[in-house]
């Protein structure tokens, strides 16, 4: 489904590139890869840095043709074909914490982020969704303790080209099979939750208000969304936040 892909040196944002070129009228399909990106944004207004050529920077444009609601699973479905693709190629043990983050399952360290974005278009919403993954990063390049890389995690492959040609194929496998199952969440979510590492976890979910909340993630729902039990017992699904792992007590 990959029919335009542009390599450019340097993107401020490769998201707002593919972003704008939606609103210009772009078909699904388009990949833009940056070589550096200088002002990349994660979830939650975080921003997203690597040296350059040191990572795989590079963000798709879909345009969905499934029930808006069924949208919420693109975030899940990306995650897991970043994981599917790491696995398959680089041969390691990854995990992902809710919704997207990958994690080298032995370190528990951040591989890579995700970040989907709908435009909203006088002939429909696109969907925007971009990927940051740390290959071959330092550790004196890398931006604090928790985030690795593929090297430093000891995969096979840091080739970046075999890892976006991976990469690329895994998503339009899973993107092409939701399309069809008319975004069906049985299509992602039983997948998804065999290699969430957030699921049985004892947690603290910070809220994008500035709150935050505690408890045992219980269930990823079908809206994509994470089931939380606080010590009340009380359970309540919550749609976005930024997920802790927390150490378990005792």
């Amino acid at each position: 489904m990959w029919r335009d892909l542009r390599v450019v040196e340097e993107s401020e944002s490769t998201n707002a590139d593919v972003a704008a070129a939606a609103r210009a009228g772009a078909p699904e399909g388009l990949v833009v890869v940056a070589e550096r990106q200088t002002a990349g944004r994660g979830r939650l207004g975080r921003t997203w840095t690597s040296p350059p050529r040191a990572g795989l920077t590079f963000s798709v444009l879909l345009r969905p043709q499934v029930p808006p609601p069924r949208r919420s699973l693109v975030p899940l479905l990306a995650g897991l074909a970043v994981a599917e693709a790491v696995t398959a190629i680089g041969r390691l043990d990854v995990r992902l914490k809710w919704p997207n983050d990958l994690l080298d399952a032995a370190g528990g360290r951040k591989l890579a982020g995700i970040l989907a974005e709908a435009v909203a278009l006088p002939d429909g919403d696109a969907v925007v969704v971009g990927t940051g993954l740390n290959v071959t990063t330092r550790a004196d390049e890398l931006p604090d303790e928790r985030a690795g890389s593929l090297l430093l995690a000891g995969a096979a492959v840091t080739d970046r080209t075999s890892l976006l040609k991976e990469l690329l194929r895994a998503f339009d496998r899973r993107y092409i099979a939701w399309v069809r199952a008319a975004g069906s969440a049985e299509s992602v979510l039983p997948a998804y939750r065999e290699v969430c590492e957030t699921i049985g976890r004892r947690v603290r979910l910070e809220l994008p208000a500035g709150a935050h909340v505690v408890g045992t993630a219980t269930s990823v729902d079908d809206d994509g969304r994470l089931r939380l039990r606080t010590d009340d017992g009380a359970e309540q699904s919550w749609a976005a936040g930024d997920v802790v792992h927390l150490r378990p007590e005792g």
